[in-house]
Protein backbone atom coordinates (compact mmCIF):
# COMPACT_ATOMS: atom_id res chain seq x y z
CA UNK A 1 0.00 0.00 0.00
CA UNK A 2 1.34 3.58 -1.00
CA UNK A 3 1.56 5.87 1.86
CA UNK A 4 3.56 8.59 3.20
CA UNK A 5 5.73 9.91 6.44
CA UNK A 6 6.46 13.65 6.76
CA UNK A 7 8.59 14.61 9.62
CA UNK A 8 10.11 18.47 10.33
CA UNK A 9 9.58 21.65 11.54
CA UNK A 10 9.01 25.51 9.88
CA UNK A 11 12.14 26.64 11.04
CA UNK A 12 14.18 22.96 11.51
CA UNK A 13 17.18 22.11 10.08
CA UNK A 14 15.37 20.67 7.16
CA UNK A 15 11.43 18.42 6.31
CA UNK A 16 11.94 14.97 5.46
CA UNK A 17 9.40 12.52 3.68
CA UNK A 18 9.22 8.60 3.31
CA UNK A 19 7.47 7.01 0.78
CA UNK A 20 6.54 3.13 1.27
CA UNK A 21 5.28 1.31 -1.91
CA UNK A 22 6.37 2.52 -4.90
CA UNK A 23 6.66 -0.21 -7.30
CA UNK A 24 10.23 -0.86 -8.33
CA UNK A 25 11.14 0.34 -12.08
CA UNK A 26 9.79 4.01 -11.78
CA UNK A 27 11.77 6.49 -13.78
CA UNK A 28 12.29 9.43 -11.55
CA UNK A 29 13.29 12.82 -12.13
CA UNK A 30 14.47 15.03 -9.34
CA UNK A 31 14.03 17.68 -11.97
CA UNK A 32 10.13 17.45 -11.55
CA UNK A 33 9.88 17.17 -7.99
CA UNK A 34 11.93 20.21 -7.92
CA UNK A 35 9.23 21.73 -10.36
CA UNK A 36 6.35 21.19 -8.62
CA UNK A 37 8.35 22.56 -4.81
CA UNK A 38 9.21 25.78 -6.92
CA UNK A 39 5.67 25.93 -8.04
CA UNK A 40 4.14 26.07 -4.74
CA UNK A 41 6.96 28.98 -3.60
CA UNK A 42 5.13 31.04 -6.19
CA UNK A 43 1.92 33.29 -6.18
CA UNK A 44 0.86 37.20 -5.42
CA UNK A 45 1.14 37.77 -1.58
CA UNK A 46 3.57 35.37 -0.35
CA UNK A 47 5.80 36.70 2.61
CA UNK A 48 9.29 36.91 3.53
CA UNK A 49 10.00 33.37 3.92
CA UNK A 50 9.79 32.94 0.17
CA UNK A 51 12.38 35.76 -0.61
CA UNK A 52 14.94 33.54 2.20
CA UNK A 53 13.86 29.89 1.03
CA UNK A 54 14.43 28.27 -2.65
CA UNK A 55 13.31 24.09 -1.85
CA UNK A 56 14.88 21.75 -3.34
CA UNK A 57 14.81 18.02 -2.85
CA UNK A 58 17.40 15.37 -2.32
CA UNK A 59 16.51 11.72 -2.48
CA UNK A 60 18.47 10.02 0.44
CA UNK A 61 17.00 5.91 -0.50
CA UNK A 62 15.34 4.18 -2.75
CA UNK A 63 16.04 5.54 -5.82
CA UNK A 64 19.18 4.05 -8.13
CA UNK A 65 20.77 5.21 -11.20
CA UNK A 66 17.12 7.43 -12.09
CA UNK A 67 14.41 4.60 -10.93
CA UNK A 68 12.81 3.48 -8.37
CA UNK A 69 14.15 0.21 -6.55
CA UNK A 70 10.42 -0.58 -4.69
CA UNK A 71 12.31 -0.21 -1.26
CA UNK A 72 11.35 3.16 0.88
CA UNK A 73 12.12 6.49 -0.69
CA UNK A 74 13.45 9.12 1.49
CA UNK A 75 13.66 12.61 0.44
CA UNK A 76 15.38 15.83 2.17
CA UNK A 77 14.23 19.07 1.58
CA UNK A 78 16.66 21.81 3.82
CA UNK A 79 15.38 24.86 5.33
CA UNK A 80 17.98 27.60 4.26
CA UNK A 81 16.62 29.64 7.53
CA UNK A 82 17.87 26.75 9.94
CA UNK A 83 20.54 28.97 10.43
CA UNK A 84 19.22 32.03 12.09
CA UNK A 85 17.23 29.37 14.20
CA UNK A 86 20.02 26.94 15.33
CA UNK A 87 20.07 28.11 19.10
CA UNK A 88 16.41 28.25 19.05
CA UNK A 89 15.29 25.07 17.64
CA UNK A 90 18.50 22.80 18.15
CA UNK A 91 17.68 19.22 19.34
CA UNK A 92 19.90 19.67 22.00
CA UNK A 93 20.85 23.11 22.09
CA UNK A 94 17.55 25.09 22.07
CA UNK A 95 17.09 28.30 24.47
CA UNK A 96 14.17 29.88 25.48
CA UNK A 97 14.34 32.86 22.65
CA UNK A 98 10.91 33.27 21.12
CA UNK A 99 8.64 31.62 22.95
CA UNK A 100 5.45 32.19 22.38
CA UNK A 101 3.61 32.66 25.44
CA UNK A 102 0.20 34.33 23.75
CA UNK A 103 -1.61 31.51 21.40
CA UNK A 104 -2.75 32.84 18.30
CA UNK A 105 -6.18 32.89 16.99
CA UNK A 106 -7.24 30.43 14.22
CA UNK A 107 -4.11 28.41 14.51
CA UNK A 108 -3.15 24.91 16.64
CA UNK A 109 -1.54 26.83 19.31
CA UNK A 110 -3.48 26.98 22.42
CA UNK A 111 -5.53 23.25 21.54
CA UNK A 112 -2.14 21.84 20.61
CA UNK A 113 -0.49 22.93 23.76
CA UNK A 114 -3.06 21.79 26.26
CA UNK A 115 -3.31 18.22 24.27
CA UNK A 116 0.74 17.81 24.51
CA UNK A 117 1.29 19.87 27.58
CA UNK A 118 3.40 22.29 25.88
CA UNK A 119 3.71 25.85 27.84
CA UNK A 120 5.70 27.51 25.03
CA UNK A 121 3.64 27.27 21.25
CA UNK A 122 6.73 27.43 19.46
CA UNK A 123 6.19 24.04 20.50
CA UNK A 124 2.81 23.33 18.67
CA UNK A 125 3.80 26.35 15.70
CA UNK A 126 6.81 24.90 14.57
CA UNK A 127 4.69 21.57 13.13
CA UNK A 128 1.52 22.62 12.20
CA UNK A 129 2.73 25.32 9.88
CA UNK A 130 2.26 25.07 6.66
CA UNK A 131 5.60 24.79 5.77
CA UNK A 132 5.20 20.88 6.27
CA UNK A 133 3.14 20.75 2.97
CA UNK A 134 6.23 21.13 1.15
CA UNK A 135 7.04 17.19 2.11
CA UNK A 136 3.67 16.99 1.08
CA UNK A 137 4.52 18.16 -2.47
CA UNK A 138 7.75 16.81 -2.98
CA UNK A 139 5.68 13.36 -2.41
CA UNK A 140 3.16 13.45 -4.52
CA UNK A 141 5.32 14.97 -7.75
CA UNK A 142 7.13 11.92 -6.91
CA UNK A 143 4.72 9.42 -7.15
CA UNK A 144 2.34 11.10 -10.21
CA UNK A 145 5.49 10.00 -12.05
CA UNK A 146 4.26 6.34 -11.52
CA UNK A 147 1.19 7.52 -13.43
CA UNK A 148 3.08 9.46 -16.64
CA UNK A 149 3.08 6.28 -18.56
CA UNK A 150 -0.38 5.54 -18.46
CA UNK A 151 -1.32 9.08 -19.34
CA UNK A 152 -2.79 10.31 -16.12
CA UNK A 153 -2.23 14.18 -15.53
CA UNK A 154 -2.90 16.34 -12.93
CA UNK A 155 -3.43 20.19 -13.21
CA UNK A 156 -5.07 23.36 -10.99
CA UNK A 157 -5.71 26.53 -10.87
CA UNK A 158 -7.47 28.97 -8.78
CA UNK A 159 -11.08 29.67 -9.01
CA UNK A 160 -11.51 32.79 -6.19
CA UNK A 161 -9.10 34.86 -3.77
CA UNK A 162 -11.87 36.62 -1.60
CA UNK A 163 -14.45 38.89 -3.26
CA UNK A 164 -12.62 38.02 -6.93
CA UNK A 165 -13.93 34.98 -8.76
CA UNK A 166 -12.11 33.79 -11.93
CA UNK A 167 -14.83 33.11 -14.86
CA UNK A 168 -12.63 32.11 -17.95
CA UNK A 169 -13.46 28.61 -19.41
CA UNK A 170 -11.21 26.14 -17.92
CA UNK A 171 -11.93 24.26 -21.61
CA UNK A 172 -10.34 26.80 -23.14
CA UNK A 173 -7.14 25.59 -25.52
CA UNK A 174 -4.70 27.77 -23.84
CA UNK A 175 -6.36 28.09 -20.32
CA UNK A 176 -3.49 26.72 -18.72
CA UNK A 177 -0.99 27.82 -19.99
CA UNK A 178 -2.13 31.39 -19.18
CA UNK A 179 -2.95 29.84 -15.48
CA UNK A 180 1.12 29.31 -15.28
CA UNK A 181 1.65 32.86 -16.25
CA UNK A 182 -0.67 34.85 -13.75
CA UNK A 183 0.33 35.46 -10.58
CA UNK A 184 -3.03 34.42 -9.03
CA UNK A 185 -3.42 31.11 -10.80
CA UNK A 186 -6.49 32.75 -12.55
CA UNK A 187 -7.39 32.00 -16.39
CA UNK A 188 -8.67 35.66 -16.65
CA UNK A 189 -5.97 38.54 -17.08
CA UNK A 190 -8.62 41.35 -15.85
CA UNK A 191 -9.59 38.91 -13.05
CA UNK A 192 -6.43 38.62 -12.26
CA UNK A 193 -5.52 42.10 -11.96
CA UNK A 194 -8.39 42.71 -9.81
CA UNK A 195 -7.25 39.39 -7.52
CA UNK A 196 -3.88 41.28 -7.16
CA UNK A 197 -5.39 44.86 -6.33
CA UNK A 198 -7.45 43.16 -3.77
CA UNK A 199 -4.66 41.47 -2.13
CA UNK A 200 -2.77 44.65 -1.91
CA UNK A 201 -6.02 46.37 -0.09
CA UNK A 202 -6.49 43.21 2.33
CA UNK A 203 -2.46 43.80 3.23
CA UNK A 204 -3.24 47.54 3.99
CA UNK A 205 -5.63 46.67 6.26
CA UNK A 206 -3.54 44.44 7.99
CA UNK A 207 -5.66 41.54 7.11
CA UNK A 208 -5.34 38.20 5.16
CA UNK A 209 -7.32 36.03 2.12
CA UNK A 210 -8.08 32.67 1.48
CA UNK A 211 -9.96 31.37 -1.60
CA UNK A 212 -10.95 28.69 -3.85
CA UNK A 213 -8.85 26.41 -5.77
CA UNK A 214 -9.57 23.51 -8.27
CA UNK A 215 -7.79 20.15 -9.53
CA UNK A 216 -8.96 18.63 -12.38
CA UNK A 217 -7.00 14.44 -12.90
CA UNK A 218 -7.18 13.56 -16.56
CA UNK A 219 -6.97 10.22 -18.08
CA UNK A 220 -7.88 8.11 -14.73
CA UNK A 221 -9.82 4.95 -16.07
CA UNK A 222 -12.85 3.74 -14.58
CA UNK A 223 -13.20 1.29 -11.71
CA UNK A 224 -10.72 2.73 -9.28
CA UNK A 225 -11.46 2.97 -5.70
CA UNK A 226 -14.44 0.70 -4.51
CA UNK A 227 -18.66 0.68 -3.83
CA UNK A 228 -17.91 -2.23 -1.87
CA UNK A 229 -16.39 -0.77 1.40
CA UNK A 230 -16.15 2.99 3.41
CA UNK A 231 -12.61 3.05 3.45
CA UNK A 232 -11.90 2.41 -0.10
CA UNK A 233 -14.53 4.82 -1.51
CA UNK A 234 -12.16 7.40 -3.98
CA UNK A 235 -14.10 10.46 -2.98
CA UNK A 236 -14.25 9.50 0.67
CA UNK A 237 -10.17 9.68 0.42
CA UNK A 238 -9.50 12.17 -1.77
CA UNK A 239 -11.80 14.42 0.55
CA UNK A 240 -9.75 13.05 3.71
CA UNK A 241 -6.24 13.88 1.71
CA UNK A 242 -7.53 17.11 1.03
CA UNK A 243 -9.19 18.21 4.33
CA UNK A 244 -5.86 17.20 5.99
CA UNK A 245 -4.22 20.53 4.32
CA UNK A 246 -3.35 23.21 6.45
CA UNK A 247 -6.36 25.70 6.14
CA UNK A 248 -8.83 23.41 4.12
CA UNK A 249 -12.20 24.29 5.71
CA UNK A 250 -14.51 22.77 2.78
CA UNK A 251 -13.99 20.18 -0.03
CA UNK A 252 -16.47 19.81 -3.19
CA UNK A 253 -16.05 16.81 -5.61
CA UNK A 254 -18.26 17.98 -9.18
CA UNK A 255 -21.31 19.68 -8.33
CA UNK A 256 -20.24 19.56 -5.11
CA UNK A 257 -22.98 21.75 -2.72
CA UNK A 258 -24.33 22.32 -5.80
CA UNK A 259 -26.51 19.30 -6.12
CA UNK A 260 -28.60 20.42 -3.14
CA UNK A 261 -30.27 23.67 -4.90
CA UNK A 262 -31.65 21.87 -8.04
CA UNK A 263 -33.70 18.54 -9.42
CA UNK A 264 -32.22 15.46 -9.86
CA UNK A 265 -32.32 15.38 -13.62
CA UNK A 266 -30.55 18.54 -13.89
CA UNK A 267 -27.42 16.42 -11.22
CA UNK A 268 -27.23 13.14 -12.48
CA UNK A 269 -25.06 12.47 -15.71
CA UNK A 270 -26.66 11.14 -18.58
CA UNK A 271 -24.50 7.66 -19.95
CA UNK A 272 -24.16 7.07 -23.82
CA UNK A 273 -21.66 4.83 -25.92
CA UNK A 274 -19.62 5.43 -28.44
CA UNK A 275 -16.83 3.25 -28.60
CA UNK A 276 -16.93 3.09 -25.02
CA UNK A 277 -19.02 4.18 -22.22
CA UNK A 278 -19.05 7.93 -21.19
CA UNK A 279 -21.34 10.33 -19.65
CA UNK A 280 -22.84 13.68 -21.30
CA UNK A 281 -22.17 16.02 -18.49
CA UNK A 282 -19.40 15.44 -15.40
CA UNK A 283 -21.59 16.81 -12.62
CA UNK A 284 -20.43 13.84 -10.45
CA UNK A 285 -16.82 15.14 -10.71
CA UNK A 286 -15.38 11.65 -12.42
CA UNK A 287 -16.57 9.97 -8.99
CA UNK A 288 -20.01 7.50 -9.23
CA UNK A 289 -20.39 5.47 -5.93
CA UNK A 290 -17.02 5.66 -4.57
CA UNK A 291 -15.21 4.74 -7.75
CA UNK A 292 -13.54 7.08 -10.81
CA UNK A 293 -16.22 6.48 -13.88
CA UNK A 294 -13.20 7.42 -16.31
CA UNK A 295 -14.43 11.14 -16.53
CA UNK A 296 -12.08 13.99 -15.38
CA UNK A 297 -11.89 13.80 -11.47
CA UNK A 298 -12.74 17.46 -10.44
CA UNK A 299 -11.72 18.49 -6.88
CA UNK A 300 -12.70 22.04 -5.39
CA UNK A 301 -11.12 23.30 -1.88
CA UNK A 302 -11.90 26.27 0.13
CA UNK A 303 -8.73 27.71 2.14
CA UNK A 304 -9.27 30.06 5.27
CA UNK A 305 -7.55 33.81 5.53
CA UNK A 306 -4.41 32.83 6.84
CA UNK A 307 -4.67 33.25 10.65
CA UNK A 308 -1.52 35.15 10.91
CA UNK A 309 -2.73 38.78 10.45
CA UNK A 310 -0.67 42.17 11.17
CA UNK A 311 -3.02 43.52 12.80
CA UNK A 312 -3.57 41.16 15.02
CA UNK A 313 -6.51 40.10 17.12
CA UNK A 314 -7.00 39.17 21.10
CA UNK A 315 -5.98 36.76 22.91
CA UNK A 316 -4.73 35.88 26.63
CA UNK A 317 -1.09 35.43 28.03
CA UNK A 318 -1.50 31.56 29.11
CA UNK A 319 0.76 32.55 31.93
CA UNK A 320 -1.29 35.14 34.04
CA UNK A 321 -4.23 35.36 31.75
CA UNK A 322 -4.12 38.81 31.10
CA UNK A 323 -4.78 39.84 27.38
CA UNK A 324 -2.75 40.50 25.14
CA UNK A 325 -2.95 40.81 21.03
CA UNK A 326 -1.40 37.45 19.00
CA UNK A 327 1.87 37.61 18.76
CA UNK A 328 3.09 38.03 14.72
CA UNK A 329 5.13 35.14 13.08
CA UNK A 330 6.44 36.11 9.45
CA UNK A 331 3.73 35.01 7.37
CA UNK A 332 1.43 35.74 3.76
CA UNK A 333 -0.83 37.73 3.12
CA UNK A 334 -2.05 35.33 0.02
CA UNK A 335 -1.46 31.83 -0.40
CA UNK A 336 -4.29 30.69 -2.13
CA UNK A 337 -1.69 29.87 -5.57
CA UNK A 338 0.49 27.65 -3.57
CA UNK A 339 -2.38 26.57 -1.52
CA UNK A 340 -3.20 25.05 -5.39
CA UNK A 341 0.02 23.42 -5.37
CA UNK A 342 -0.38 21.35 -2.55
CA UNK A 343 -3.80 20.34 -3.19
CA UNK A 344 -2.97 19.04 -6.53
CA UNK A 345 -0.15 16.88 -5.17
CA UNK A 346 -2.31 15.20 -2.34
CA UNK A 347 -4.84 14.47 -4.98
CA UNK A 348 -2.11 13.25 -6.87
CA UNK A 349 -0.89 11.32 -4.06
CA UNK A 350 -4.70 9.68 -3.55
CA UNK A 351 -5.59 8.95 -7.35
CA UNK A 352 -1.56 7.38 -7.52
CA UNK A 353 -2.27 5.26 -4.50
CA UNK A 354 -5.98 4.11 -5.29
CA UNK A 355 -4.53 3.12 -9.05
CA UNK A 356 -1.87 1.08 -7.20
CA UNK A 357 -4.30 -0.66 -5.00
CA UNK A 358 -6.32 -1.52 -7.88
CA UNK A 359 -3.29 -2.67 -10.44
CA UNK A 360 -1.25 -4.21 -8.16
CA UNK A 361 2.66 -5.17 -8.75
CA UNK A 362 5.99 -4.99 -7.32
CA UNK A 363 7.51 -3.73 -9.95
CA UNK A 364 6.16 -0.89 -12.81
CA UNK A 365 6.46 -3.78 -15.36
CA UNK A 366 3.74 -5.96 -13.41
CA UNK A 367 1.50 -3.27 -12.81
CA UNK A 368 1.15 -2.20 -16.67
CA UNK A 369 0.68 -6.01 -17.71
CA UNK A 370 -2.50 -5.87 -14.91
CA UNK A 371 -3.62 -2.58 -16.11
CA UNK A 372 -3.64 -3.56 -19.97
CA UNK A 373 -5.54 -6.69 -19.66
CA UNK A 374 -8.08 -4.64 -17.22
CA UNK A 375 -8.41 -1.75 -19.89
CA UNK A 376 -8.36 -4.78 -22.79
CA UNK A 377 -11.54 -6.29 -21.01
CA UNK A 378 -13.73 -2.67 -20.27
CA UNK A 379 -13.45 -2.03 -23.55
CA UNK A 380 -15.17 -4.65 -24.42
CA UNK A 381 -17.79 -4.46 -21.88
Amino acid sequence: MLRYFTAGETHGKCLTVIVEGMPSGVKISIDKINEQLKRRQKGYGRGGRMAIESDTAEILSGVRGGFSLGSPIAIKIENKDWQNWEKIMGAETANSERTVDCPRPGHADLTGGMKYNHKDFRNVLERASARETAARVAAGALVRQALEPFGIEFLSHVKRIGEVEDTADVNETDFFERVSESPVSFGDETAAKQAMEYIDKIKADGESCGGVVEIIAKGVPAGLGSYVHYDRKLDANIAFSVMSVQAIKGVELGMGFGVSEVSGSRVHDEIKYKNGFSRMTNNAGGIEGGMSNGEPIVVRAAMKPIPTLYNPLRTVNIKDKSEHTATVERSDVCAVPACAVVVESVVAFEITKAFLDKFSGDCIDDVKSYYDVYMERISKF
